[in-house]
């Protein structure tokens, strides 16, 4: 379990060290084996990142206050570059198992994904076309050559501008920053402009 996934990332030295893993996250099958083996690392040089099992809850409480609707049923497990966040959704199955969310702060969307953790790690970030599109690993080498910093684990590569606002899918509109910061601000704006037609005009209130 999980060797195929291993076996093409390749672990780098940007995670936590400690180990990872309580028991009340054994409940889902892989779940346990996840945080065992993988939780809190770093791969391929920071383009994905693995949720430690003891930040679960602060991951969780980042994606709830953007999108509310899904508190109390999505647990947190991985993170990119961009902050875009993956989670296992306890509302949806999978071949019998909980399928798995992509919530994504620039865009402000969320994409359901058909695969459990398990094949999601070990089967579906295997594949060349599907790796692209969740971690867009073509533009984190761009911003990489470009002099883009690689983000530390508290930070990632935010959109200064996201797409809801208008704000285009290019290096200049990109911005090293707190990831923690990042969700709180993006995620006030997710849900003040969330339903609302294109070009709708907002009066956008941040705390």
């Amino acid at each position: 379990m999980f060797k195929n996934f291993e076996r093409k990332f390749k672990r780098d030295d940007l995670g936590s060290t400690a180990p990872s893993y309580t028991d009340d996250l054994a409940t889902t099958k892989g779940l346990r084996e996840f945080f065992v083996k993988l939780g809190g690392a770093s791969y391929s040089g920071g383009l994905y990142r693995t949720v430690h099992s003891t930040e679960v809850d602060m991951w969780n409480q980042r994606i709830w206050g953007a999108f509310p609707q899904y508190a109390s049923v999505t647990l947190c497990f991985g993170y990119d570059w961009l902050g875009s966040v993956f989670a296992i959704d306890f509302g949806r199955s999978v071949d019998g198992e909980p399928g798995v969310l992509m919530f994504e702060p620039g865009t402000g969307e969320v994409l359901e994904i058909p695969a459990s953790i398990i094949t999601f790690h070990d089967e579906e970030l295997l594949d060349l076309e599907f790796s692209e599109a969740a971690l867009i690993g073509s533009f984190f080498e761009k911003w990489v050559h470009s002099g883009g910093a690689i983000p530390a684990r508290s930070e990632c590569v935010g959109y200064k501008k996201p797409f809801f606002l208008g704000g285009r899918d290019e290096l200049e509109n990109l911005g090293l920053i707190d990831i923690n910061v990042y969700w709180h601000l993006t995620g006030q704006l997710i849900r003040q402009t969330q339903g609302l037609p294109e070009g709708t005009p907002v009066n956008l209130k941040l705390d």
